[in-house]
């Protein structure tokens, strides 16, 4: 092959994965979007039964024709405590069986049926540029990403064709199955998607090319892309919860122990493919997308019985950070009473919810001071109110499992009511934000506008006063003042910012301070929304 035939195939080869990428990424966002209810709704059912589980796994990842996305969902669920590991686990190794169904797909193919399919693209842009409705227009979207998926096969296929002989010499030198193996760790790593990966080997196979003797060699790649798959949930695991880690962890150690015993297996049974799927079923790309999925089916019934086990491990290697040990109200001989376990949390969040309203008032003071020495003791107070928050939340965990659905509507307004807390600590570390750029900008703000500012404060705090007796004494009759304040505060963001701009306008103001002057102002005012949503679960 001379060196312009050699370019013209390598621009026609990414050109064709380039297309198949886009009717992947096409048809993956907008299945996610139209489907997101009944993803929500298949994540709410989850059980003790581990089967139960991986049918949820597997549906959700079907549905959404991408185990990456899958895994990140469950990583995030498990990260804010909506399931616990062992339910993650075994919708982990639902998501693996779920996202055979792409390879399954690309392995049509190898069909001549298929070239009718591309007319799709057509069909659902017209679909997408006539239709008013918002669903038809995301199904005209997924019609036309299904149609790019063939196209991007087809020129991926034809490419190779047209050098087949020149490719097939190249292939048949790779017979090495530990070179294989990474390879398939490497492209998938790289464009973090196994089918991806997978496709391209269907594509290969489609215009008649083997990798290495025509024997086990293409296996050893889907074996690697099994693993190189992992690192979409490593990524998104890596700066979340201890638990959410672990959770990227099992992700791994299930594929990469599943992945070691296929290698063995093919390593010491040379004729594997020959004597199974190459008598099973007659097209290349059908015996490829079949062994896909029957890996991650064997797999699954290999080790679903061990999940207990990957979670041991997991928490073994992934510990907790020491942290120093607080007073708390969470006693673990409470659990026994869901009425007394709810007590001792409802003590425990107005602890947590001093400590974040602490925070805000040292990060206050940072900036209305420009005392940088306040930012430490305000991430400090943050800090303490995520340990405690967390320990909330694992509580919560193991109270839910053995409640009664009577005590569910209090355990949701706890989960509720951490998640608005903690937003009141995120705006203090924002006001330590707006302080070290004040300090590094030079800002300076009249006295009438810290007067005007600190008023805005008060009235918070006077709010957050009304919320904390409405909790502690379950008083829906303060919520009439805990409105009327929270207007007030609205009121005061609307009127700050108005005079604000008229300061601009007169040049009484620098336009650097814009930035600083609306966020803060507009953090307060949000403040205010999640100290009224807090009060509002006194209703329920």
């Amino acid at each position: 092959m001379d060196l312009a035939r050699l370019s013209m195939f390598i621009v026609k080869l990414l050109a064709g994965t380039g297309v198949f990428l886009v009717g992947v990424h096409q048809l993956t966002a907008n299945i996610e979007q139209l489907a997101t209810g009944k993803i929500k709704e298949l994540f709410g059912r989850t059980a003790d039964k581990r089967l139960v589980n991986v049918g949820i796994g597997a549906a959700a990842t079907a549905l959404i024709q991408s185990s990456g996305v899958t895994t990140v969902l469950i990583v995030g669920f498990v990260n804010v405590g909506v399931m616990d590991l062992y339910q993650a686990a075994a919708m982990i190794m639902g998501a693996n069986i779920g996202t055979t169904v792409t390879a399954q797909i690309a392995a049509l193919s190898a069909f001549p049926v298929t070239t009718y399919i591309q007319i799709l693209v057509f069909v659902g842009i017209m679909m997408s540029m006539v239709c008013k409705r918002d669903g038809l227009k995301k199904t005209g979207a997924i019609l036309s990403g299904l149609g790019l998926i063939f196209i991007g096969l087809a020129l991926m296929s034809d490419a190779m064709k047209v050098n087949r002989d020149a490719i097939q010499g190249l292939f048949e030198v790779v017979t090495d199955p530990f070179l294989l193996f990474l390879i398939g760790i490497f492209l998938t790593a790289l464009v973090q998607s196994s089918s991806a990966t997978t496709s391209v080997i269907i594509a290969m196979s489609v215009a008649g090319l083997t990798i290495g003797s025509g024997g086990n060699e293409v296996l050893y790649i889907v074996l690697g892309t099994n693993i190189g798959s992992c690192v979409t949930a490593l990524m998104s695991s890596a700066t979340a919860g201890t638990n959410a880690r672990r959770a990227g962890l099992i992700h791994l150690m299930f594929n990469t122990l599943g992945s070691a015993i296929f290698f063995v297996v093919l390593l010491f049974w040379p004729s594997f493919m020959e004597v199974t799927f190459r008598q099973w079923f007659p097209a290349p790309a059908t015996q490829i997308a079949m062994f896909h999925t029957f890996f991650n089916v064997t797999g699954t019934i290999l080790f679903l019985p061990l999940c207990r086990g990957f979670v041991k491990v997991s928490e073994l290697l992934i510990r907790e950070k020491q942290a120093e040990p607080v007073p708390t109200y969470l006693d673990e001989r409470m659990l026994s009473s869901a009425s007394l376990a709810i007590s001792q949390l409802e003590k425990e969040q107005v602890r947590l919810s001093d400590t974040a309203m602490e925070a805000f008032r040292t990060g206050y003071r940072s900036f209305a001071g420009k005392d940088k020495a306040l930012i430490a003791p305000t991430h400090q107070l943050i800090d303490r109110a995520n340990g405690i928050s967390q320990a909330m939340t694992d509580y919560l965990i193991r109270l839910s499992a053995k409640s009664k659905l009577a005590d569910e509507r209090s355990i949701s307004n706890l989960h509720s009511n951490l998640g608005d807390i903690m937003r009141v600590a995120e705006i203090a570390d924002n006001l330590t934000k707006y302080a070290q750029r004040s300090i590094d900008g030079g800002l300076d703000f009249s006295d009438s506008v810290k007067e005007e500012l600190d008023v805005m404060v008060e009235r918070i705090e006077t709010l957050y006063t009304l919320t904390k007796r409405a909790v502690l004494e379950r008083d829906a009759g303060l919520l009439p003042q805990i409105d009327q304040m929270e207007e007030e505060v609205d009121a005061m963001r609307k009127r700050l910012i108005d005079r604000h701009i008229q300061r601009l306008n007169q040049g009484e103001c620098r336009a650097e301070s814009s930035g600083v002057f609306i966020n803060l102002v507009s953090n307060l005012e949000r403040l205010g929304d999640h100290l009224t949503y807090i009060a509002y679960t006194v209703q329920e």
